[in-house]
């Protein structure tokens, strides 16, 4: 038979394109990657090489390709013999698995070609396709892929849904455009990606080869989450143990109507279906998760309607809920982190080439694409906002990136920006060691405090947010029926801990330090929240406000490794004068984080206690590798206690520790009082 006869025939099948997405977040525990190999990379790719004839695709993430390669280089050595004869398409994305859409062209470049050149020096591939991180596609994306040599990006079947196309249509790759660059798009199969792995796989299989793709030589596109395949609960025993992943693959190379091919065979072969422009969307359940909690229950309800009428494949694409963008003005902790991110991309792109600063451009990058990852800004079934070891991996590498540039390139020792653009300005205070980042909001509160030698930001604490999920806490766990399947985490409702309402109840403003309020003897607690700034020099800022009958005066300056904040309080009445300070430690409730008091350690961050006549509390981190030390003038009372909040993962509803909270306060007598505050870091 010859070659354009083979190929005829192999075009008269359905293609099976079969792709899989492995990442682990910036920041996650190395023990958390190294079960991802056992259970999942390390078996995955060994079932797949034994059968040479299963083509399919695959992304890595450059971090977790860089960890594979230095911990377990037998897998790489798998997958170098996989692309070596054709078996397997890799991938490229950004490096860093950042959402193209949230981040400067300049970097979607940067990032692009980053993995690119990555995967050519390592496989010998210069990747045609890419994977778009969480399916998040705007057409803003297209130029930087396109110059960067991508010809083809996987979404989901949703987005060309959202067009008004049929699913029935949907049997090949579509192209588009933007600013005259041209980037062709396949669609994902929904139906594919709840069943796989999840049906068993004779039905599986059967699935596909009953797919309707009303043309010979179409394709069935499935591309997702590797995880899945053993990570998930439940999936490793299925997937491997009970050998779902060997069945899958044996029926497909068994069956006469599919056959398994890479993207770039088909992409090759086939020609385009013709040209489309995808509205800004990601998938269905991505869409609910970026909506505040009263419009997300109205979209579900929306969509329960319709498939309890029958209706949901027809209207879901004109349901189309939030964008991915919206978490960042969903979540003012997301906002800030993105916007610092922001602010130091425009600092690293200002450096001047030529320069000593040129030397320096590489690992600049370095830090400031770690950062851009993207599991820390958003918050779902999955996504890492609410994890606090990821938003600090984050952090670090701001902090980190910010020290660099200044050593580069002098910055004022106080500076004032509205940088979260939530018209409200905020005032910088650095000196080199140390930053207090003020809000001019009225609370004169420092909403982010920095040690440069330590990179580490003490404020970064979520406060507890409303969650559309939370309506379930006081349920009992249940999971749909999977029949003779598994369920997936889509349909599960599980506790990992006995969690009630109470505990998720929402916090009616940010987490900060500093937050200042008088509690009178007789009458209602006052809120100090209406402090207006009056002109201070140096690094420092002032303020003053009216207080009943008398006035207070607020001062917060840094000096060396220390920042002090001190108040005047002028005819108060009598009662008690407290602050707050929600100080974001690493070790959280973990074994490495406790607190010294006169040289005893009474317990750790996870533990609540309540002092009097504190003149200074030591908060040591082992796993920081330094601590925080707090002194008090005139001696005060601390209550010291863990500050949690409820999320949702794959796993189930669990707390997380993100902040020691602290209420530090002082009686006062009537009359005038002076009281001070300092709050020092200490290397190890």
């Amino acid at each position: 038979m010859t070659t354009a006869a083979a190929g005829a025939r192999l075009d008269s099948r359905m293609s099976l394109l079969f792709g899989v997405h492995a990442h682990q977040p910036t920041g996650n525990f190395p023990e958390v990657i190294d079960q991802a190999h056992e259970r999942c990379y390390a078996p995955f790719l060994r079932t797949l090489h034994r059968y040479p004839g299963f083509r399919f695709a695959a992304h890595f993430s450059g971090p977790l390709l860089d960890y594979l390669a230095g911990r377990y280089p037998a897998d790489i050595e798998l997958l170098g013999e996989m692309s070596a004869r054709g078996q397997v398409e890799l991938f490229g994305a950004g490096d860093t698995e950042p959402v193209l859409a949230v981040i400067p062209n300049r970097d979607r470049l940067g990032q692009i070609e980053r993995l690119s050149a990555k995967l050519e020096r390592r496989f010998g591939q210069r990747p045609k396709g890419a994977w778009l991180t969480e399916r998040v596609w705007e057409s803003t994306v297209v130029p930087a892929l396109a110059d960067c040599g991508i010809e083809y990006v996987t979404v989901d079947d949703y987005h060309f849904l959202c067009t008004g196309r049929r699913q029935d249509e949907l049997h090949g790759f579509f192209s588009t455009e933007e600013d005259g660059r041209r980037i062709d798009l396949f669609p994902i199969s929904e139906a594919l990606r709840y069943r796989f792995p999840f049906a068993p796989a004779p039905e599986a299989v059967s699935f596909l080869e009953g797919l309707d793709v009303r043309r010979d030589g179409g394709a069935a596109v499935y591309f997702d989450d590797i995880e899945k395949f053993g990570v998930w609960p439940d999936t490793y025993e299925w997937v491997y143990e009970k050998r779902w992943l060997e069945q899958f693959i044996e029926g497909v190379l068994g069956s006469t109507r599919v056959v398994p091919r890479t993207f770039q065979e088909f992409h090759a072969s086939q020609r385009t279906l013709g040209p489309i422009y995808l509205p800004t969307v990601s998938y269905v359940e991505m869409n609910q998760w970026t909506l505040p909690p009263a419009a997300a229950a109205i979209y579900a309800g929306m969509l329960a309607q319709a498939r309890s009428a029958g209706r949901y494949d027809i209207e879901k694409p004109f349901v189309r809920g939030g964008i991915w963008k919206n978490f960042l003005s969903r979540y003012p902790e997301a906002n800030w982190m993105h916007k610092r991110m922001l602010g130091l991309s425009a600092r690293v792109a200002a450096v001047a080439s030529g320069t000593a600063a040129a030397v320096q451009e590489g690992a600049l990058h370095d830090l400031l694409y770690a950062a851009q990852a993207n599991d820390a800004y958003w918050h779902g079934l999955f996504g890492g906002l609410y994890l606090p070891h990821l938003r600090r991996a984050n952090f670090r590498n701001l902090v980190a990136l910010e020290a660099a540039l200044d050593l580069l390139v002098h910055r004022p020792a106080s500076t004032r920006d509205d940088l979260d653009l939530d018209g409200i300005d905020e005032l910088f205070l650095q000196n080199g060691t140390i930053q207090a980042v003020v809000s001019l909001d009225g609370s004169a509160s420092v909403v982010e405090f920095d040690d440069y030698r330590l990179m580490q930001n003490f404020g970064d604490t979520l406060r507890r947010h409303a969650e559309h999920y939370h309506m379930l806490l006081g349920g009992k766990a249940s999971a749909a029926d999977a029949g003779d399947g598994i369920v997936s985490p889509h349909e599960r409702v599980s506790f990992r801990q006995q969690i009630t309402p109470a505990d998720a109840a929402p916090d009616d403003q940010a987490q900060s330090m500093l937050r200042d309020a008088f509690h009178p003897r007789a009458g209602r607690c006052t809120r100090l929240d209406h402090y207006a700034e009056v002109p201070a020099e140096g690094p420092a800022a002032e303020f003053a406000c009216a207080v009943g009958n008398g006035s207070a005066r607020k001062r917060i300056a840094i000096d060396g490794e220390t920042m002090t904040a001190s108040w005047r309080l002028e005819r108060f009445d009598q009662g008690d004068f407290r602050t707050t300070m929600a100080i974001a430690m690493p070790s959280c409730d973990g074994v490495a984080g406790r607190y010294v008091v006169d040289g005893a350690i009474p317990g750790g961050f996870g533990q609540s206690f309540d002092w009097s006549g504190m003149t200074a509390l030591l908060l040591e981190d082992l796993f920081m590798g330094g601590a925080v030390e707090l002194t008090f003038s005139p001696p005060a009372q601390v209550a010291a206690t863990p500050y949690r909040t409820v999320s949702q993962s794959e796993d189930g509803f669990e707390r997380i520790m993100q902040a020691v909270n602290l209420e530090i306060s002082w009686p006062v007598t009537g009359g005038d009082e002076a009281l001070a505050l300092s709050m020092s870091t200490r290397l190890p």
